[in-house]
């Protein structure tokens, strides 16, 4: 099946909610999905690139469809505009959109992995980590479905926002102040139990942006609640999709690709 385009996966405030929906020419049935990082933050101008569409799809999804997955890579509401909880709520709209369409996308509803890098590693995580139970009550069935992705491969992310870390998830251009708990809310770290979903960390320990220590205070939460979790450490890795040229990339997609055929497909 080719590329489906600009799936509208939801509406706010009469604004469209799109994903792209990549199919390989086989599939293993089982679904992902994915969100590009960009610090929670997009142009507003007419004809800005669209976040579901570029480079960190490039690299790491389009590595899961040949693996047979079937990619969902998404756009979310952004700040300026849309500060938290806005690319938490879509994130989660998307995953319950994708369960409830599942049969027409030909995946299993209850093998759904998230894959996502820095700001998109935030939103992938909280997939796995906060409450997603649907509102049985709902008269969109969308939203009566769960949010909760089975397993979460995160890059890079910032998963404590209480610090400069989350700043920009917070930024309404108009300055306002942001509470403790506001921000305590919208860090997965935080909100760890023993049903969060098995999460692989990678990160690069030379990040200048998000400080490499995020990744093991989240794998020290994870254990502690016994949440299955590998940290991958890049020596000498950067920031970006590539961790910033350090090498051997092949590798950590390999890993990346093995958590989801562990978790989603029952391989060891």
């Amino acid at each position: 099946m080719p590329m489906q385009s600009n799936i509208i996966y939801g509406m706010y405030s009469g604004l469209a909610l799109l994903m792209d929906v990549h199919t390989g020419e086989t599939s293993n049935r089982r679904g992902i999905i994915f969100i590009s990082g960009s610090g929670w933050r997009r142009p507003t101008n007419y004809n800005a690139p669209p976040l579901k569409e570029g480079g960190q799809y490039d690299i790491w999804g389009q590595a899961m469809v040949e693996r047979g997955y079937t990619v969902f890579s998404i756009n979310h509401r952004a700040v300026p505009r849309f500060p938290y909880p806005g690319p938490v709520e879509d994130a989660q709209r998307a995953m319950r959109f994708v369960r409830h369409h599942a049969a027409e996308y030909g995946i299993d509803p209850e093998q759904i992995g998230a894959l996502g890098g820095s700001s998109g590693g935030h939103l992938v995580s909280s997939l796995g980590t906060f409450p997603s139970v649907g509102d049985l009550n709902n008269e969109d069935p969308v939203e009566r479905e769960s949010a909760k992705a089975q397993c979460v491969v995160a890059r890079a992310a910032p998963l404590d926002l209480r610090d400069q870390v989350g700043r920009n998830l917070f930024a309404d251009g108009q300055g306002t102040e942001v509470s403790a708990a506001t921000k305590a809310a919208a860090s997965p770290a935080l909100h760890v139990t023993a049903q969060t979903a098995p999460h692989l960390l990678l990160h690069g320990d030379a990040d200048p942006q998000v400080p490499y220590e995020q990744s093991p205070m989240m794998q020290g939460a994870l254990e502690k609640a016994g949440v299955d979790v590998k940290l991958i450490r890049v020596p000498g890795g950067g920031h970006g999709p590539d961790f910033g040229g350090a090498g051997d990339m092949p590798s950590y997609i390999d890993a990346t690709g093995k958590w989801f055929d562990r978790y989603l497909l029952g391989e060891n």
